[in-house]
């Protein structure tokens, strides 16, 4: 088997003709200001970097991660990823399969999903020509592990892999992620993102210009997004940048849980504001800081900007309490 591209750090970030096909972002995305009563009571600016809008299709950080790790995809080889049965990536990569005209393995934790009717995100997935592989979640723990890896890849029947990594947080993609932070030099004092992997933020905080901070908000539990940022930085950069956080308080119970306390927080921000917000992250995100502007966490005049990673997927908008995801 021809040897695979993981982490990313050999990749040539060169432009590629099969990158073309993909179609061309709408960048830079539009910053919009919103006035926001918990905001405006402590006198916080509130501004959403509509990173939605990038394109149809591949929206938001999944434009700016996945399309640089995609540089040095070649004809003839299978794009592989990995992702929980809600993945936001599994999706973008599915979708940018079918337009590159290239297949898609995505391999995806809990090998009791095989067994069951597929959610509405996978479904997706498989009507963008994604072959699903389902893995056990002791292995999916593992697959970093060339072993491991080789193979998961086997028993997917896969000989020209091209892998990608989880969420899409490979050095290329930290290193498109800084131009997100460079769009907003000057224009925040705060600029917040959820977190699931920790590559969008890594890219963020690097591309600020100084007296500006990066915020993640994870939406995983366990604690380690702060090495794995800390890592994605060293291997991207060399080193550590910029200046960023992280609060681990509002991650509701795990990924893909949706307390009905925080669906209805996020309908009533929809009404209030004309944006449809997608509930893994986004709805995370603008709960958290809310939540923080109401402890005091900005001083007044604070130009908070939070980024808009993404549009409600398939089954993931209003009323999630029935679309299958486990709420609290």
């Amino acid at each position: 088997m021809p040897s695979t591209v993981f982490t990313g750090a050999s990749q040539p970030e060169v432009p590629n003709p099969l990158v073309e096909r993909l179609g061309s972002p709408a960048l830079p995305s539009p910053l919009r200001e919103v006035v926001d009563a918990p905001f405006a009571r402590r006198g916080v600016r509130l501004f959403l970097k509509r990173d939605d809008l990038v394109h149809p299709e591949i929206p938001g950080n999944k434009w700016r991660k996945l399309v640089p790790a995609l540089a040095g995809l070649v004809p003839g080889q299978t794009l592989v990823t990995f992702g929980g049965a809600w993945s936001s990536h599994l999706r973008a990569t599915a979708a940018a399969g079918r337009l590159l005209g290239a297949p898609t393995v995505g391999l995806v934790r809990g090998d009791e999903l095989a067994s069951r009717p597929f959610n509405a995100a996978l479904e997706r997935c498989r009507a963008d020509g994604m072959r699903l592989h389902f893995v056990d979640r002791s292995r999916y723990r593992r697959k970093r592990e060339p072993e491991t890896l080789r193979s998961l890849l086997g028993e997917a029947g896969v000989t020209r892999p091209y892998v990608v990594p989880e969420g899409g947080s490979s050095p290329a993609a930290v290193r498109g992620c800084a131009e997100l932070g460079r769009e907003l030099r000057g224009q925040a004092d705060v600029v917040a993102v959820a977190c699931g992997t920790g590559g969008t933020l890594a890219g963020i905080a690097a591309g600020l210009g100084p007296g500006s901070r990066a915020l993640g908000i994870p939406v995983v539990k366990g604690g380690f997004l702060a090495d794995e940022v800390r890592s994605l930085q060293s291997t991207a950069f060399g080193s550590a940048q910029g200046t960023w956080s992280l609060d681990e308080r509002f991650h509701a119970g795990g990924y893909g849980r949706l307390p009905d306390a925080l669906d209805r927080f996020a309908l009533d921000f929809e009404d209030r504001h004309g944006l449809a917000v997608e509930r893994l992250y986004v709805a995370k995100l603008v709960h958290a800081l809310t939540c923080l502007a109401e402890e005091g966490a900005f001083s007044p005049g604070t130009r908070v900007a939070a980024v808009i990673t993404g549009v409600p997927g398939p089954g993931l908008s209003s009323g999630l309490g029935s679309s299958g995801l486990r709420s609290g």
